[in-house]
């Protein structure tokens, strides 16, 4: 038994991000041996649905790029530094949506003033009403891009020889939408 009368709430029309309940996150090996995770911390965006079940809605996620987050200070200082994101230079990270079937988000990715296309897979969690009447929709998105295609091309080699940070990088989003109108 439903709580929430699923037919009486339609998903055309204008959502905002729930900023309290999405994560836009990476993961990137370190060594080879192991994985470093990261997030970023404020971001805002929209998706505009004329479709049922958001197919072919039009989604656009801005991060702030100075608000990455990898549990570790003096990383995060790098990351941010011209080797990487260079965030004074380049103080945001876009995407905007070319496409979306259900299955999967094309779209493109601006990093470091460089725009790539780029696909997700998407997995749509449905909608629902909170308790304070909001409806909400939730997704996941994930897919791995090189990150020497966006200019983060720092190299570096450990002693032994073994790369530090690897060229593929792995893209996390859990989006919560709210609707708008």
């Amino acid at each position: 038994m439903y709580l929430v009368d699923k037919t009486a709430i339609t998903t055309k029309g204008k959502w905002k991000i729930d900023d309290a309940h999405t994560d836009i996150g990476f993961k990137v090996k370190h060594m080879m041996i192991s994985k470093i995770r990261g997030v970023f911390g404020e971001f805002e965006g929209f998706v505009i649905a004329a479709e049922e079940n958001f197919l072919n809605a039009t989604f656009e996620l801005v991060a702030k790029a100075d608000s990455i987050h990898t549990n570790n200070d003096q990383r995060d200082a790098h990351l941010k530094s011209p080797d990487f994101f260079d965030v004074k230079t380049y103080p945001s990270i876009h995407f905007v949506s070319t496409s979306y079937n259900g299955n999967v988000l094309v779209g493109d990715l601006t990093i470091k003033g460089v725009t790539k296309s780029v696909g997700l897979k998407s997995n749509y969690n449905g909608i629902a009403k909170d308790n304070f009447d909001n409806i909400k929709a939730g997704f996941e998105f994930s897919g791995t891009i090189n990150r020497k295609d966006f200019g983060l091309g720092w190299d570096a080699l450990t002693e032994t020889g073994k790369i530090v940070v690897s060229d593929s990088v792995g893209i996390e989003i859990d989006l919560q939408l709210i609707k708008e109108e």
